[in-house]
C-alpha cells in the first residue's frame, strides 16, 4: 500500500467542479494546507463549497485565494470577517456572489465528526435564542432547549500534519492538531501535506494521531510559510481613556482586575482582543489557559526571536507549554469547553445588555462576522467574565438595555470588568461593586444607559 504522491498538483488533479472542500486551518495563517490550496487554485475547479474555520487572511497560499479566484460558490466559515481586516469573501456575499453560513467553531467540528461516526443530526444547546437557531428545529429535553444540528459530510479535505508514512498515518505538532483529524474523517477524499515523509513504524502506534485508514493521499509541502506578524504575544498602553474630562483604567489595569477575579487552581479561556491581556497577568500562578484549537496550561511569548509555529492558541498567539501542559485537537477543546470544566470564560464584547445577554461575534447589517468559539464556550454554563472598555472606539455605550446587535447567547454573563467599574450578576441584576478612581456613582449612571443597582459599599476599581 503506498498513498504517497509525487506533488500537490497530482493529489487534487481529479476535485471536481462543485465539490464540497474542507480545509483545514486556524486563525489568520497557522497550519493551512498551502501546498494544496495553491494547487486547487492552478487546478482551477470553480462552482466549490469550501467548508473551513476562517479562509486565512491575505498572502497567497491561504483559502481565500480560491475565492478570489472566482472559484467558490458557497462557504461555511466560523469567521468571514475579523476586525481591522478587509475581506473579500464578505463583498461578494454583499453583492449577491457568494453564499454564506455562519457556523460556531465547536459545532463545526462536531458536524463533521457526526458525519464521520454516521449520524445524520444532533442536538445542541450552542445557538439558543441566537439567529442562528433561526429555522432550525429546537427542543427541550430535561426543561432545556437544544438546536438540531445536522452532520456535514464533504466531498474533500485537504489538511496539514507535521509527519506521514506511506500508509498514510499521520503524525500532528503542538497546538496544530486543532481541526485536521475531524476534516479527514468527514471526507471520502483525505488529502494531507507534511513536512516529513518517514517510513512506517517510525511514527509509534501511540503517537499516530490521525490512522492512515482516514487519509488517502499523501504529499510533501511545497510551500513553507513564515509567522504571522504581530502575533508574539500582546502588550498594552499604561494609559486609558478619558471620559468626562476624567482618566480611566488602561487596557493592562483592566485585565489585571480580571485576572484577580479567578484564584489559584482555575482553568479559564480567554476570549481576542482585550482579555488576552489576562495571560500576562496570571504568569506565576497555577491558573491554567484553556485554547480551542486544542491547548491547556501554557503561557503566552513576548521574545519575538523566540517562538515555534506549531505552538500558539485560538487568537493567533504564540505560546510555550507550562510543565503539566497539554495540546490535542478541538474535539476534546470543545469538549472541555462546553462540559463546563472551565472555571471561567473571559470574553470581549460589542455589547452587553441588562439582562445579561451577550453579543460580541457580528455588528448590525454586518455579512456574516466572527463567531469563533464564543458561542460554544457561553452555552457552556460556565461563568462568562466580559472584559472590555465601557465603550466603544466611537464612544457608543456598550452597555445597553437590549442589545442592538445579533446575539451570541442570552443570560449568560455573570461579571462585567471595565475600564470604569466592575459589574456583578445578583438576583437577576447587575450591581455595580468598584468604581475607578476619580469617578463617581452618578457618572457611572451616566454613562450606562441599563437597569443596574450599586452595592451598599463601593470599593476602587484596579485595588480588587
Amino acid at each position: 500500500m503506498n498513498k504517497l504522491f509525487d506533488s500537490p498538483d497530482a493529489a487534487v488533479a481529479d476535485i471536481a467542479d462543485g465539490a464540497t472542500v474542507a480545509i483545514a486551518g486556524f486563525g489568520v495563517g497557522h497550519s493551512y494546507p498551502n501546498s494544496l490550496t495553491v494547487a486547487l487554485r492552478d487546478q482551477g475547479a470553480t462552482h466549490l463549497r469550501v467548508v473551513a474555520n476562517s479562509l486565512g487572511g491575505g498572502g497567497q497560499h491561504r483559502p481565500q485565494i480560491l475565492v478570489e479566484n472566482g472559484q467558490v460558490d458557497a462557504v461555511v466559515l466560523s469567521f468571514s470577517a475579523r476586525p481591522g481586516i478587509a475581506s473579500p469573501e464578505e463583498a461578494l456575499v454583499a453583492e449577491g456572489k457568494l453564499d454564506l453560513e455562519m457556523v460556531p467553531q465547536g459545532i463545526l467540528v462536531d458536524r463533521l465528526r457526526a458525519a464521520a461516526a454516521g449520524l445524520p443530526a444532533f442536538y445542541s444547546p450552542v445557538t439558543v435564542g441566537t439567529p442562528l437557531a433561526d429555522g432550525k428545529e429546537v427542543r427541550d429535553f430535561d426543561g432545556k432547549a437544544y438546536v438540531l444540528e445536522r452532520s456535514l459530510p464533504v466531498d474533500v479535505a485537504l489538511i496539514r500534519g507535521w509527519r506521514a508514512d506511506r500508509f498514510g498515518n499521520v503524525q500532528f505538532r503542538g497546538s496544530s492538531a486543532h481541526f485536521h483529524a475531524s476534516f479527514a474523517k468527514a471526507a471520502r477524499l483525505a488529502i494531507v501535506e507534511v513536512q516529513e515523509i518517514v517510513e512506517p513504524g517510525v511514527i509509534a502506534p501511540d503517537q499516530i494521531d490521525l490512522p492512515g485508514i482516514f487519509v488517502h493521499r499523501v504529499v510533501q509541502s511545497t510551500i513553507t510559510i513564515g509567522a504571522s506578524a504581530g502575533r508574539m504575544g500582546r502588550r498594552a498602553p499604561e494609559s486609558g481613556r478619558d471620559y468626562l474630562g476624567k482618566p480611566a483604567l488602561s487596557r493592562s489595569a483592566i485585565a489585571r482586575r480580571a485576572a484577580a477575579l479567578v484564584p489559584d487552581g482555575s482553568y479559564i479561556n480567554l476570549g481576542s482582543g482585550l482579555p488576552t491581556l489576562v495571560a500576562g497577568h496570571i504568569r506565576g500562578r497555577e491558573v491554567f489557559l484553556h485554547a480551542e484549537n486544542g491547548a491547556l496550561g501554557y503561557d503566552l511569548l513576548d521574545d519575538p526571536e523566540d517562538y515555534d509555529p506549531d505552538f500558539f492558541d485560538a487568537a493567533g498567539n504564540f505560546i510555550r507549554l507550562r510543565s503539566g501542559g497539554a495540546v490535542f485537537e478541538s474535539v476534546a477543546s470543545f469538549e472541555i469547553a462546553r462540559s463546563g470544566k472551565l472555571s471561567a470564560i473571559m470574553l470581549g464584547a460589542y455589547q452587553v445588555s441588562e439582562a445579561a445577554d451577550l453579543a460580541n461575534w457580528a455588528t448590525p447589517g454586518q455579512q456574516g462576522g466572527g463567531i469563533g468559539g464564543a458561542m460554544d464556550l457561553a452555552a457552556s454554563g460556565a461563568p462568562v467574565i466580559v472584559v472590555m472598555e465601557h465603550t466603544d472606539s466611537k464612544g457608543r455605550p456598550k452597555l445597553v438595555a437590549d442589545c442592538a446587535y445579533p446575539l451570541t447567547a442570552p443570560g449568560c454573563v455573570t461579571t462585567i470588568v471595565t475600564d470604569l467599574a466592575l459589574f456583578q450578576w445578583r438576583d437577576g441584576r447587575f450591581v455595580v461593586e468598584e468604581i475607578a478612581p476619580g469617578f463617581t456613582r452618578e457618572d457611572i449612571r451616566g454613562l450606562t444607559p441599563m437597569r443596574f443597582d450599586f452595592a451598599a459599599t463601593l470599593g476602587v476599581l484596579g485595588e480588587g
